[in-house]
């Protein structure tokens, strides 16, 4: 009688612990929405204002050599902070962190949606970058402490990395909506009710997680070189073009910044608790696969901020018809992410992360050699775009996989921010580099004119200074695919820590 009850109640407690296991699992995914939702409204602002960025330039009358700013104000400062943010996530909270940066940059975008000047615009940018540098790195982290290596985790960044590829080509089509509809501004305020609907939930729904660091000291000498050294090397190489490289301004800006990093490195070393321990990267994956973001972020700017203006401007396509061009982008990346992330488990992720930027390189050749005068959207702009979009699909979810294996849990918020900002800073150095090329291209065009300058002049110069932008852009991708080859080891086979 007695081993009857017994075997009974191991039945009742086998289906309770099935069902919180389900009900877990159900929260697990349900968090993971709500993370994926606010990395969406980080990456769509980078790309959110591609779309608007001529009505932004009429309305408040933006200098054309100033335009860029627009997006690389906020990239800037997502990049110099996220390293900070990161480390801010592992020292008091994750949660915590989140969800106060969120909040944050709710209000930041709600600030730049009121904008009335050129200088007022860039600075709210800068906030909104800042706020997101906190809440960005503090979603991945809490990702990686959710869901165990392997399979299951996997499968979330897989989820992970889709809607960050995907974001940036949603971007520019919901840009395109808004601002042809309602108003450029509201592609700002949107974030608000967005930002306010994932604090109320999170809150309910986000588990706190902690790290057993033993400290909760703060580098903040370390956070401030890297910052001001990142914000002047891309600062300088945006003015070195116009200005000049060995201008005055160039060597000391350059300079400067370069002095700044090199303190930084040696502040990591000598500091008890640094801001970025520099032993994360004796993980050799988490080496290999940052320096390959690097590059493949800098090419993804390049197709996305010269396509928007050739798009609109030498095709003429109205905002919504400009959006719903990047549709397909979405469409092929999610798709693809989809198979990628179910492929790795098979193949690992090497081999994809190494012809991944090579697909891209290919979309940017094909772009580069297309997109006429006189082009058309099929027949120019879509097949470099859609093979550009394969490459995305393919290189975002093995990137997140590569560089987040094998790190120690109480290291994954700084993991998150390395990740990030080799993204970020990758994307803001890449669109001042190649702004400059763009337009130094552009200046010899119309030079060689000799004062004859009709609108169709005008036209080829800046379409030749695309192409020149897609050109630099595809060798940035090959560098990528090169990196991949000989810094990243797969060992997702083998059961092996990724340590080495």
């Amino acid at each position: 009688m007695s081993l009857k009850i017994i075997k009974c109640i191991r039945k009742v407690v086998i289906i309770m612990a099935k069902k919180d296991k389900i009900k877990e699992d159900k929260n697990k995914w349900f968090v993971l929405t709500l993370l994926a939702i606010a990395q969406f409204m980080v990456v769509l602002d980078v790309s959110v204002v591609n779309i608007a960025l001529p009505h932004i330039q009429s309305a408040l009358r933006f200098s054309p050599e100033n335009l860029q700013w627009i997006v690389t104000a906020y990239t800037l400062a997502v990049g110099g902070f996220l390293l900070l943010g990161g480390r801010v996530a592992d020292l008091y909270g994750r949660k915590r962190t989140f969800l106060i940066g969120t909040a944050l940059f709710g209000i930041a975008s709600l600030i730049t949606g009121f904008s009335n000047s050129e200088t007022t615009m860039i600075l709210a940018r800068a906030l909104q970058g800042l706020t997101a540098a906190f809440m960005s790195p503090a979603a991945l982290s809490i990702v990686i402490t959710m869901f165990k290596e392997g399979k299951e985790r996997n499968k979330a960044l897989g989820v992970w990395a889709a809607v960050a590829a995907g974001g940036a080509a949603a971007g520019v089509l919901l840009g395109g909506i808004i601002t042809e509809y309602a108003s450029w501004r509201w592609n700002f305020f949107i974030n608000v009710p967005v930002a306010l609907g994932v604090v109320y939930l999170g809150l309910k729904h986000i588990p706190e997680s902690t790290t057993d660091l033993g400290h909760r000291h703060l580098d903040l000498r370390g956070a401030t070189l890297v910052t001001s050294g990142l914000m002047l090397l891309v600062y300088g190489l945006t003015e070195a073009p116009s200005k000049g490289w060995t201008s005055d301004n160039s060597i000391i800006t350059l300079g400067l910044s370069a002095i700044l990093l090199i303190g930084f490195i040696v502040n990591e070393i000598k500091v008890k608790h640094p801001l970025m321990p520099l032993q994360l990267f004796k993980i050799r994956n988490v080496l290999g696969a940052n320096l390959t973001q690097f590059p493949i972020t800098a090419s993804l700017f390049s197709m996305f901020f010269f396509l928007s203006l050739y798009i609109q401007t030498i095709l003429q396509y109205s905002p919504v018809k400009s959006g719903l061009s990047f549709l397909p982008v979405t469409i092929i990346i999610g798709i693809v992410s989809g198979i990628v992330s179910s492929l790795i488990a098979r193949t690992g992720y090497k081999k994809i992360l190494v012809i991944a930027p090579l697909v891209m390189a290919l979309g940017l050749f094909i772009l580069a050699k297309g997109t006429p005068v006189g082009g058309t959207y099929l027949g120019d702009v879509f097949p470099g775009l859609a093979v550009m979009a394969v490459g995305l699909g393919m290189s975002f979810v093995s990137l997140t996989i590569a560089a987040t294996s094998g790190v120690p849990k109480d290291e994954s918020g700084l993991a998150s921010g390395v990740l990030n900002t080799s993204q970020q800073i990758g994307g803001a150095l890449g669109l001042a580099i190649l702004s400059g090329v763009s337009a130094s291209k552009t200046a010899d065009v119309l030079e060689k004119a000799q004062g004859q300058i009709t609108p169709l002049v005008q036209a080829d110069a800046l379409v030749q200074g695309f192409h020149s932008a897609f050109y630099v852009g595809a060798g940035f991708a090959v560098a990528a695919s090169i990196f991949a080859l000989f810094l990243v080891k797969d060992l997702s086979n083998t059961g092996k820590p990724l340590d080495q």
